[in-house]
């Protein structure tokens, strides 16, 4: 048994990796670049090695820093995690030529399966079914546009060495294929130094099926059932399940022998998933379900399988490039429950998702036991612009699909993560859509229904009476004062009665506007709308997976409610320019200072004609979002 691995990786898959080679004895090498100095995953490990400067291309991408690290500390396998190094073969070559363990397939099954075009090849061999179309050698406009023709519209155009949705284009008609096939192959080479294509039919219904398999040295292959990861966005998964809705035994069956076939063609060794295609207008059927490629490394989405198996992919991983078997046989391995996971992205769906980076000064993760997450931060961790922007995934295990839905949604509710935006809002709104719940959607839903599954950017103010109440709680505390007199500043008290508790309304602001809450003490904690973080001045909300930033409003203390004109921070980042002084006379939608954020700038303009009464931002100075900036009072009529 290995007895030190490194783990050429970082974030989420670097801290899932140590924690079980943890379990298992194993000691943990982490690499790290500049910007991952104080990660996570680099404090989890036993030993950590700085590898280079914070782009990827100057530190998690050379191969020779990582196999220098790994003899510095005398490890003697490596772990490549996901993405990365992980599917390179000649990275894979030269770890086993530095007479270090190989954490994975062999470097020829990578290759193998490296280039699309012939993998298609070699799984067709392998009697593995395969979605019509063309992957010749002949790579001329006036060949691949005659291929097409005969193929029939619509057709996909793939770049034969693409990856995660880069040099692919749909074509819906023949006089749109030329213009089509130049952009594909411009990305492609940008992209993979590689502009070959192949064509494919495009299937009108399609669902996304991939099947985890598992070889090992001796010869042994398993499959560990399929997952379904249907929902996605512009290529990229956004939630996946196992098992997949609407999966029949004999179809399970049939496509699950396929798979375990495609990774015998290539004497595979290692976790690796072979992914399919399902034209699912009536349903899925093992004759209308197509081999797309096959990833030779453990997924992104591998806790779904864990989880309806009870197997550990990592721990399994270690045992076989050690040498040992798989541990179970294929009869042994079954099905118990539904499992379904989802991918916070630190990004902002309300700006077209753009990624949100920052510290996160404030992580809540979900408390509840039937939830799992897998993260690769923690609270005060900073969210790097070098690297994808994943911070974590929050997996849900339940008896049936209905169940897991809802666990996974109630755990969206109570994960709370600011100022760094995330597509947890976005996420709750997939899991609450009935076309979804219907388990009947294909890789087109995202894309059709995009504008209405994005989380409202105000929050729903009936539900705040419980938020409105745990204020006062919190001011009454700090104040040490009795429960119903609380500080006159934090509240107005609208009327009251004899022998009545006067009514008690907290003033917040959010985004601009600002509003009373009249606070409901008896308010029961609720599934959609239940959590709230209290912070200084102010309360984090999480309604339906969305966090809304509540300043509440305090008399004296420079801040203005935005109604009073309150100019605020709409995301963290600099201010630029600032056009104006305290005192300044300005006019509606006079430009006041200008803030750079997400390498765009923004201009806060005057909401109103009036005065400067205050201004708190200096250029050059870096804000959070929802900071009041300035104030402007309006205009005497």
């Amino acid at each position: 048994m290995i007895t030190k691995l490194l783990i050429a990786n970082r974030g989420e898959i670097a801290c899932r990796i140590i924690r079980t080679a943890r379990e298992m004895g194993i000691a943990t090498v982490a690499v790290y670049s500049d910007a991952d100095a104080k990660a996570l995953h680099v404090r989890s490990a036993d030993e950590a090695v700085h590898i280079g400067p914070s782009p990827a291309a100057e530190s998690y991408l050379v191969g020779d820093k990582i196999i220098a690290a790994a003899k510095q500390t005398g490890a003697e396998a490596i772990h490549p995690g996901y993405g990365f190094l992980s599917e390179n073969a000649g990275f894979a070559q030269a770890v086993i030529d530095a007479g270090l363990i190989w954490v994975g397939p062999k470097p020829s099954s990578i290759e193998a399966m490296g280039l699309k075009d012939a993998a298609k090849k070699l799984m067709r061999a392998a009697g593995v079914p395969v979605t019509p179309g063309y992957e010749g050698e002949d790579q001329s406009v006036e060949r691949l546009k005659s291929e097409a023709d005969a193929i029939g519209y619509p057709v996909l155009i793939k770049a034969v060495a693409g990856g995660g949705g880069k040099g692919m284009r749909k074509v819906e008609k023949a006089e749109d294929f030329e213009a089509s096939l130049e952009s594909c192959r411009r990305e492609a080479k940008a992209s993979f130094s590689n502009d070959e294509v192949l064509l494919e039919k495009w299937i009108t219904s399609p669902r996304h099926i991939e099947v985890q398999v598992f070889g090992d040295s001796h010869g042994n292959v398993v499959h560990l059932f399929e997952r379904d990861c249907s929902l996605q966005r512009r290529h990229q998964k956004v939630i996946e399940e196992a098992p997949a809705p609407g999966m029949d035994e004999a179809t399970r069956a049939e496509i699950c022998a396929a798979a375990v076939r495609a990774a015998k063609a290539v004497d595979y060794e290692g976790a690796g998933t072979i992914e399919f295609i399902a034209d699912a207008s009536e349903g899925l059927r093992a004759d209308r379900i197509f081999f797309m490629e096959m990833n030779t490394r453990l997924q992104v989405e591998h806790p779904v399988t864990e989880e309806i198996t009870g197997v550990d992919l990592v721990e399994w991983q270690l045992r076989v490039a050690s040498g040992e078997p798989i541990p179970l046989k294929q009869e042994e391995l079954s099905i118990d429950g539904w499992a379904m996971e989802a991918r916070l992205y630190a990004e902002d769906p309300a700006r077209g998702f753009l990624p949100s980076t920052g510290r996160l000064e404030h992580f809540e993760l979900p408390w509840r036991t039937d939830c799992r997450a897998d993260v690769g931060v923690e609270q005060n961790a900073s969210v790097s612009p070098f690297y994808d922007p994943m911070i974590g995934k929050l997996i849900a295990h339940g008896p049936n699909r209905e169940a897991a839905i809802e666990q996974l949604k109630n755990a969206l509710v109570e994960t709370i993560v600011w100022p760094v935006k995330t597509n947890s809002g976005f996420l709750w709104s997939c899991l609450d859509d009935a076309e979804f719940q219907s388990g009947d959607i294909t890789t087109a839903f995202i894309g059709e229904n995009e504008s209405e599954l994005l989380p409202p950017e105000q929050p729903d103010l009936s539900r705040l009476g419980h938020v409105a109440a745990n204020a006062i709680h919190v001011a009454d505390h700090e104040s040490g004062q009795e429960i119903f007199t609380p500080p006159v500043e934090m509240e107005k008290i609208a009327g009251f009665r004899l022998n009545s508790a006067p009514r008690r309304i907290v003033t917040f602001q959010h985004s601009g506007a600002a509003f009373d809450v009249e606070a409901d003490f008896n308010a029961s904690f609720d599934d959609e709308f239940g959590e709230a973080f209290p912070i200084e001045h102010a309360t984090l909300v999480n309604q339906r997976g969305m966090i809304y930033f509540l300043s509440q409003r305090s008399d004296g203390s420079g801040q203005a409610s935005a109604g009073d004109g309150a100019i605020v921070a709409p995301m963290p980042g600099k201010v630029i320019a600032v056009d104006v002084a305290e005192g300044d006379a300005v006019t509606a939608g006079q430009r006041l200072m200008v803030l750079e954020a997400m390498k765009m700038e923004h201009a806060l303009t005057a909401p109103f004609d009036g005065t400067v009464t205050e201004l708190s931002a200096a250029t050059g100075g870096q804000v959070q979002v929802e900071a009041v900036l300035a104030v402007v009072e309006p205009k005497e009529e």
